[in-house]
């Protein structure tokens, strides 16, 4: 069934939106995905903050020339879908990513990511970074580092003593 007009105004406007308040987008190809499978990806990336959002390239140019975004939507292959990451940088390319490993019918054709146009490659090196929280639980865990080995050699001390004291006892 073919889109009126005003269906088509109203998706572009929402795409609109969606562009001008994300924090990065990913672009992957659906076909060969069945219905439970893209279901099952929607519900982990909105548990991440993210949306998946499937528009025809001609709507998605509109939007994206709305937004003032220049990208062409016409030299990726496929079925397309944009993943918009609103609240992490990197955590819609890492979900996605995540679940091409997992489905092989998804593929990452690129993305946005810093105001620039990324490759597939370059996107899935941003998924395959460390969250967030996994660096700044490494950054805490190196801090606290010297300050445990230093309460555990000073623990050392008391605890030879004791050593001796209970060999003296017996």
């Amino acid at each position: 069934m073919a889109l009126t007009k005003e269906q088509k105004k109203n998706i572009v406007e929402k795409l609109k939106q969606n562009i001008d308040k994300q924090k990065a987008m990913v672009f992957v190809a659906i076909e060969g995905l069945k219905a439970a499978e893209l279901f099952d990806l929607r519900k982990s990336l909105k548990q991440e903050d993210c949306l998946l959002s499937v528009a025809k390239k001609t709507l998605l140019d509109i939007a994206f020339k709305q937004s003032k975004m220049e990208f062409n939507t016409e030299a990726l292959q496929g079925q397309l879908a944009l993943i918009f990451g609103f609240k992490d940088e990197i955590i819609a390319a890492k979900t996605a990513y995540e679940f091409s490993l997992k489905n092989k019918n998804l593929k990452i054709l690129g993305g946005f990511f810093e105001n620039k146009v990324r490759d597939a490659e370059g996107i899935i090196t941003l998924a395959k970074i460390p969250s967030k929280q996994e660096l700044l639980a490494k950054v805490v865990a190196s801090i606290s580092s010297p300050i445990s080995g230093f309460a555990n050699a000073l623990q050392g001390n008391i605890r030879n003593l004791v050593y001796v004291l209970s060999g003296i006892k017996k």
